[in-house]
């Protein structure tokens, strides 16, 4: 008899999880570095055996369609974090469940969001800096948005993002820049955090050095690429 586990996964197998995940991280169930590194891993299983792996854990049965709305708009308010002539920071654990604003003047402002719990289908960030810089630090795999104006400063995105047509999680950012800086980083450029499980993408990295695996490229957490 064929093993089930060991069948081809199809791309809406793939879509389905990736939506579930999606949904596991509005109930509060990962963080955004979990949804990223988990998002990857459902898009490089290859077999339907792989692809349960990746939500284990989870509560309920796959499904096939999720419907997910965006949060409201005119819902909850907006959390501001906020450096006057000093410094400001959010980190490790915390909940996402509206907007982001951060404002810096003549300080320095540092935002987290690898361990913050995600309510939303993306993360809205309006990022206001006069004389000061603002750090916002996101898991690799992530696609950010990064708009704005800019009067002698500087504004970047030094992110290792997700392949194209992939449903990554979206950071979006709006800056307003006067003689500053804005920056978005990934783990590749920040100092790492406890990760559960070892973290999805080394063990996949694991599992594609193993014979009867394709080759994949697959950044590791240092931003390097190579085939497995």
């Amino acid at each position: 008899m064929t093993d089930p586990g060991g069948m081809r996964a199809s791309d809406a197998e793939r879509e389905a999880v990736v939506e579930r995940l999606r949904v596991a991280s509005t109930e509060g169930r990962l963080t955004l570095a979990e949804l990223s590194e988990r998002t990857e891993a459902a898009y490089l299983a290859q077999t339907q055996g792989e692809l349960a792996q990746v939500t284990a854990d989870l509560p309920g049965a796959a499904p096939t369609s999720v419907p997910f709305a965006p949060p409201a708009q005119g819902g909850r308010a907006r959390k501001w974090v906020v450096a006057l002539l000093g410094d400001a920071k959010r980190t490790g654990t915390w909940r996402i469940d509206g907007g982001i604003g951060a404002v810096s003047v003549m300080g320095d402002v540092v935002l987290d969001l690898r361990e913050a719990e995600v309510r939303g289908r993306e993360v809205d960030i309006v990022a206001t800096c006069v004389m000061g810089d603002i750090k916002i630090i996101v898991p690799d795999g992530v696609d950010v948005e990064l708009s704005g104006v800019t009067i002698l400063g500087d504004k970047k995105v030094q992110v290792v993002e997700a392949p194209r047509g992939q449903s990554a999680p979206v950071v979006r950012v709006t800056a307003y820049v006067l003689m500053g800086d804005v920056k978005v980083i990934g783990d590749s450029r920040a100092k790492p955090i406890r990760r559960g499980w070892h973290a999805w993408s080394g063990w996949w990295q694991e599992r594609r050095r193993q014979p009867g695996h394709g080759g994949y490229e697959i950044p590791d957490h240092r931003g390097n690429h190579g085939l497995h």
